[in-house]
């Protein structure tokens, strides 16, 4: 029997320091996303309950928007992000780019937990949040594309659509923390208390996330992809040169899958359904508690559903899975807001737990259909770029669209009628893609890997 070859996901130290590796690399990229997902996430859900009154209201009638706007700023600067870290990640490794973008994501974030309102310094308070939303935006931008690699690379041929799920559980996961921790604050910070400080404790946590997420990447090796490429010394000169002037096309269409699943994400990632729900002067006037929990609850059926999804994508092939997953989404958002503008608080969780089983679906296989989409010398670059791209057209503004949909038909119906053609565009991308799972990732593949997955082109 033939020794399984690093470059197809295995170490040559033996089956068992490979599966000791392999799971430490799993722990660590779940335990780093959460970490880098629950310090974005408490941005997002601050802004649909705080940030709009203590440093946007002296903005005037439309603060609630200027507040939501703010979260899809930082989208702006993810490609920034992820162009640095897929140029950094395909020359030095993967392993050192998550590093520094932990690092970056959690100093922004304990700073915010500490700026002063604009009560307290006029209008220099929103624009240093902004600047240091935008420090969250390129380390987001960087994060996820290190995490993918680490997971899928290492991972067996069979299981890359499970190995690749680890880094997207991080996601839920991180919003499950940031409602949970948000959720607690205020019980333990009620009415005016909260506003006062109690908001501040979870961004102030992260500091001590970011130590645990930094101990843990730091006991994971490099990928074996990246580290066969390091030692044949085949890695690219200009990463991103290359990988626009040969897979632009792909780019875009990789992009427009996650667009898809993000803009419908980021109703509740972004903040959206908090502030909608609870907003005093709104057609519901939900209290804040209540409703985090039932965003808490529903990050959990995202996270099942995720997770099921990648295990899921190794028997079916990636394309199938997105395809029901497309189906299933489709179902949630027509659900949703039906169930939210009820005003009561099951049925608003069970149209975030129907909404969130499609979400899944539509993400858990996301890390090993990118993986596979692009050669192993530009990869970093492909799969970062490709979704901070799809960040910016799906959820970067989604939440500030679907208020100012909201102020100008005085109904939900338009945003469910937004978010239904967000959804059918991603379905679209994915029928324009073939299913590459299996295909090999080393460095030895390049010319099977260059080939493009897009229908009726032979190559890229």
């Amino acid at each position: 029997m033939s020794t399984p070859q690093p470059s197809e996901g295995f170490t040559p130290t033996g089956t068992i320091a490979a599966s000791v590796d392999r799971r430490r690399v799993v722990f660590a990229t779940i335990v780093g996303t959460t970490v880098e997902w629950y310090d974005f996430f408490i941005y997002a859900t601050a802004v649909g309950l705080v940030f709009g009154q203590l440093f946007f209201a002296p903005l005037g009638a439309d603060s609630a928007l200027i507040a939501f706007a703010t979260v899809g700023v930082s989208f702006l600067f993810r490609p920034l992000g992820a162009f640095l870290a897929g140029h950094f990640g395909d020359k030095y490794g993967r392993k050192l780019v998550l590093m520094w973008t932990l690092i970056l994501m959690g100093a922004a974030t304990a700073l915010i937990g500490v700026l002063p309102t604009y009560e307290a310094i006029g209008i220099a308070a929103p624009i240093l949040l902004v600047l240091l939303r935008i420090l969250q935006g390129i380390s987001a931008g960087g994060e996820w594309g290190g995490a993918v690699l680490m997971a899928v690379e290492h991972a067996p041929k069979s299981r890359r659509g499970a190995f690749g799920a680890s880094p997207q559980i991080g996601v839920p996961l991180g919003l499950l923390l940031a409602s949970g921790v948000m959720a607690l604050m205020t019980v333990i910070a009620p009415g005016d208390q909260f506003l006062q400080w109690g908001w501040r404790v979870p961004f102030l946590l992260s500091v001590v996330l970011i130590l645990v997420g930094y101990y843990v990447r730091r006991r994971v090796e490099e990928s074996p992809v990246f580290a066969e490429l390091a030692e044949r010394k085949e890695k690219a000169r200009m990463p991103i040169v290359q990988l626009f002037r040969k897979h632009a096309l792909l780019v875009l269409i990789a992009a427009l899958v996650f667009a898809g699943n993000n803009a419908v994400g980021y109703m509740t990632t972004g903040g959206y359904i908090q502030g909608y729900s609870t907003n005093p002067d709104g057609p519901l006037g939900l209290e804040r508690g209540p409703v985090l929990w039932a965003v808490t609850g529903s990050a959990v059926t995202w996270l099942l559903s995720t997770l099921a999804a990648g295990f899921i994508s190794d028997r079916l092939g990636r394309r199938t899975t997105y395809i029901a997953g497309w189906i299933l989404q489709l179902v949630g958002v027509f659900a949703l807001f039906p169930l939210v503008n009820t005003g009561n608080i099951w049925l608003l969780f069970l149209g975030l737990a129907i909404l969130t089983i499609g979400l899944g679906f539509t993400y858990g296989p996301q890390a090993a259909l990118y993986s596979e989409l692009f050669p192993a010398s530009i990869r970093f670059s492909g799969v970062s770029i490709s979704y901070a791209i799809g960040a910016i057209l799906g959820g970067a503004f989604a939440p500030t669209i679907a208020t100012w949909l909201v102020q100008q038909t005085g109904s939900t119906t338009a945003v469910t009628w937004y978010l239904a053609g967000m959804t059918m565009l991603g379905l679209i991308a994915t029928l324009l893609l073939r299913d590459r799972s299996g295909i090999p990732l080393g460095p030895d593949h390049e010319a099977e890997q260059s080939v493009s997955p897009i229908y009726g082109l032979s190559k890229a």
